[in-house]
């Protein structure tokens, strides 16, 4: 019997390559990402935590009298990053600030009274801050720092929930409500999702139930309000779907070369070209190669005799005539004052005629009033498709 195949050199090789194109992206993700935001905002920051933690200092300093033990937390100094970097974050809100830094020093002192290590004691106490931050929508990563500044400083942590942690963090709060809205940033940020009236108006590319069945399949924290990320979705679907399809032009979609026909030819030598481009309706054009108007088949449909039974025959008699001579012109049935586009036209603009009803095929014009191209309904819908389009990601 023949022993098992081994891979090839080339096949080999091949894995290894894939091998280390994923370690090459899975390092990749060790790099910082690129920063969305100006100096402008860096320095409108940086003055911020300046001033807040100042302030929050020289109160709390004055507050606490003499000789206080502790008069201001450290974990004070990552909250006003919060604060003042990120005033829109879920994590920088009032209640999650306030509540997330009062649980973690309860937490932090009731763990030290029942678990005497400090290392087991620490690692306890700032997870089950977590813990019920979660539920009681507070998370608040600095105040988790307190239970652990309790832990291993063993100091009493109910004695610091009035004077410095309250006190710290409503001073802190108060100046940034104060600068976040005289630096132009709304604080406490909205963190709701749109009312629905909005949602309604705001005719987007998903709805809210959408943007939920997301947030769970993705089931992580997200440092970014749902109000915030449902906005950033609908301006980014805005802009992807004005790039691909309100910035497209009839010129872009158009059918081309177009099948076109004289005003004086026969109607018999106009279906049979309809039959054999397999086209719907045909311009009609003069001389100058100007459209004059546009002839289809709903026209030879409309304007057959009604004493005749059956369509085939309606249609034959008035093409061919009731002894098989041609009979009529293009000029008898064309629509005399169709609707014409210029190519440069925005499709946003054609969308209207296309769904007033009653118009399937528009020709498309130059400059000069010359016929270079057709829009025709499947046109539109394969353009609006593709603007529409998400490639499905796992």
């Amino acid at each position: 019997m023949a022993g098992p195949l081994k891979p090839s050199a080339h096949t080999t090789l091949e894995a290894s390559r894939v091998q280390l194109t994923r370690l090459g992206l899975w390092l990749r993700n060790f790099l910082p990402g690129s920063v969305r935001i100006g100096y402008a905002e860096a320095l409108r920051m940086s003055i911020g935590v300046v001033i807040g933690l100042l302030v929050t200092a020289f109160f709390s300093r004055w507050w606490g009298g003499a000789a206080p033990d502790v008069w201001m937390v450290s974990s004070l100094g990552a909250s006003a990053v919060l604060l003042f970097g990120m005033p829109a974050s879920p994590m920088a809100q009032p209640w999650p600030v306030l509540a997330g830094t009062v649980i973690s020093a309860l937490v932090g002192a009731a763990v030290q009274v029942v678990i005497k290590d400090a290392a087991v004691a620490c690692a306890v106490a700032v997870g089950v801050s977590v813990m019920l931050m979660v539920p009681l929508r507070c998370m608040h990563p600095p105040g988790a720092g307190i239970a652990a500044y309790v832990v291993l400083d063993h100091i009493n942590g109910v004695d610091l929930v009035a004077f410095p942690i309250l006190f710290n963090v409503m001073v802190l709060l108060g100046c940034a409500v104060v600068y976040n809205t005289m630096t132009g940033k709304r604080y406490p940020h909205p963190q709701h999702s749109l009312n629905k009236v909005s949602a309604q108006q705001d005719q987007g590319l998903f709805s809210s139930e959408d943007l939920d069945a997301a947030l769970k399949h993705y089931n992580q924290v997200l440092d970014v309000s749902r109000a915030d990320l449902e906005g950033l979705m609908h301006m980014a679907g805005r802009s992807a779907f004005n790039r691909s399809f309100g910035n497209k032009r009839c010129a872009d979609i158009m059918s081309r070369p177009v099948f076109a026909v004289e005003s004086d030819m026969p109607l018999k030598e106009a279906w049979a070209l309809m039959q054999q481009k397999r086209v719907k309706a045909l311009p009609v054009i003069d001389e100058r190669e100007e459209v004059m108007g546009m002839v289809g088949i709903s026209d030879f449909v409309v304007q057959a005799p009604a004493e005749q039974q059956g369509f085939v025959r309606r249609l034959r008699r008035m093409v061919m005539g009731s002894g098989g001579e041609a009979v009529g012109r293009v000029q008898d049935l064309m629509d005399a004052a169709p609707p014409m586009v210029r190519a440069d036209c925005l499709l946003v603009d054609l969308v209207p005629q296309f769904s007033a009803g009653g118009c399937h095929h528009v020709p498309v014009v130059d400059e000069l009033g010359k016929l270079v191209g057709i829009v025709t309904q499947t046109d539109l819908i394969r353009a609006l498709s593709a603007a529409i389009s998400v490639p499905a990601k796992e």
